[in-house]
């Protein structure tokens, strides 16, 4: 059986990076959860009150021999803005914050990379402020 990865991504609205990634070749699966916070299977509810810590994620299950960790980053970076902290246009909260929980020693290589070379080539006015942090278990 062919080797997959997973991606874990937090950019705003959960419904709205499921539909960026959903029809991407070599994407198998995107889940819409929670990473990042204090409080065990929190509901959507407690979520949008903000006092979870949790950030609304896509799981991203892919194929790295079709598409890659960097590629998917690629889009990430495209499809929100990682310049602002806790907002996405008018979703405001903590749970709407930019991030990337890396479930590899290589996906957090790649993701500081990433970074960097957007960062050095000024795409935006301001610093990006996407939070980095190793996926937790569930």
């Amino acid at each position: 059986m062919p080797q997959r990865e997973v991606a874990t991504l937090a950019g705003g609205c959960f419904w709205c990076l499921e539909a960026a990634f959903q029809d991407l070749k070599g994407v198998e699966s995107v889940q819409s959860g929670y990473a990042g916070g204090r409080v065990a299977n929190p509901s959507y509810e407690d979520v949008c009150t903000g006092t979870t810590g949790h950030a609304e994620v896509v799981q991203i299950t892919f194929d790295p021999q079709i598409i890659t960790f960097d590629d998917l980053l690629h889009v990430f970076f495209t499809i929100h803005d990682p310049t602002t902290v806790n907002r996405q246009g008018a979703d405001v909260g903590t749970q709407y914050r930019s991030a990337i929980f890396y479930h590899s020693p290589e996906q957090k290589a790649t993701a500081e990379r990433v970074i960097a070379e957007l960062q050095a080539g000024k795409l935006w006015d301001e610093p990006v402020v996407t939070e980095l942090r190793l996926k937790q278990p569930a």
